[in-house]
């Protein structure tokens, strides 16, 4: 099972069908995957939710007030994904981007000129991520879980995206901690929609799908609070990343075979 990271045949950058980018392990990768909202997950979430907007609240509102001085509304970003598989949501982001009325798919350096400078600031700190915890009292999404996904990817791998919306998109995840910032690089060296969008589909994908399956077959309460807890701290303390290696908590890995390939596949922080 290989994960494909072909962005150097420039020769070949066609995002027109799919046959450049191979998820044939999709079938194995998901076996064994837990399927489903627990009482327990879903609890969690309405408990922590409720708990975080007390004090953030103050937050929510002194951004949106910055928002609207600087920037004018609207104050939030308000974008179709999908929570399962024929099933659309709004997701509720800070505004942090000029606007635009042919905005798509995945941002990279040719949209960065249309990120303000207060734009940044919340991007780099994760406050444009704090209404989401609107989404989560609304069933919409989970702390925890794999990104949800734009409706035109799962229009191009239905199958793919039936075992990973078989579980609540989240906030964060697996894929969102280990691999956020290698995807940032990629993204910044694309200067064209259509680079971004090859680079996407090629590199970033492929590699964030099957974290999102290896997070699906370990779930549990302790590797949601190993997942928040890392997350937290790679957005408080500069490096945090880079500061030894992170493993998943002691019962949940995996054989060492798997264990072997995962690591050799994991990419470079």
């Amino acid at each position: 099972m290989t994960i494909h990271h072909d962005w150097g045949r420039r020769h070949d950058r066609s995002v027109d069908t799919p046959s450049g980018v191979d998820l044939s392990w999709i079938a194995e990768e998901g076996q064994g995957c837990r399927v489903g909202m627990t009482f327990g997950k879903r609890a969690f979430d309405i408990f922590f939710a409720i708990l975080l907007l007390v004090p953030l609240s103050v937050v929510i509102l002194a951004v949106a007030i910055v928002l609207l001085v600087s920037q004018g509304r609207p104050l939030f970003y308000v974008a179709p994904r999908m929570r399962a598989p024929g099933e659309k949501f709004n997701l509720l982001k800070f505004r942090t981007m000029l606007l635009e009325a042919d905005d798509f798919g995945a941002t990279g350096a040719h949209k960065h000129w249309r990120i303000t400078r207060v734009g940044r600031f919340l991007r780099r700190s994760r406050l444009d991520e704090l209404p989401q915890l609107f989404n989560i009292l609304r069933g919409d999404m989970s702390f925890v879980g794999p990104r949800p996904p734009l409706p035109e990817y799962v229009e191009r791998f239905p199958a793919l995206y039936n075992q990973v919306l078989s579980n609540r998109p989240g906030v964060t995840g697996l894929a969102t901690m280990i691999y956020h910032a290698h995807e940032d690089r990629i993204m910044a060296r694309c200067k064209t929609a259509e680079a971004t969008e090859a680079a996407y589909y090629r590199r970033c994908l492929p590699t964030k799908l099957r974290l999102d399956l290896i997070y699906q077959r370990r779930r549990s309460l302790r590797v949601d609070l190993w997942i928040i807890w890392h997350t937290v701290m790679t957005v408080l303390v500069p490096n945090w990343q880079g500061r030894g290696r992170r493993r998943l908590p002691s019962d949940q890995v995996a054989p060492s075979k798997k264990r072997a390939r995962v690591k050799n596949q994991m990419p470079a922080e």
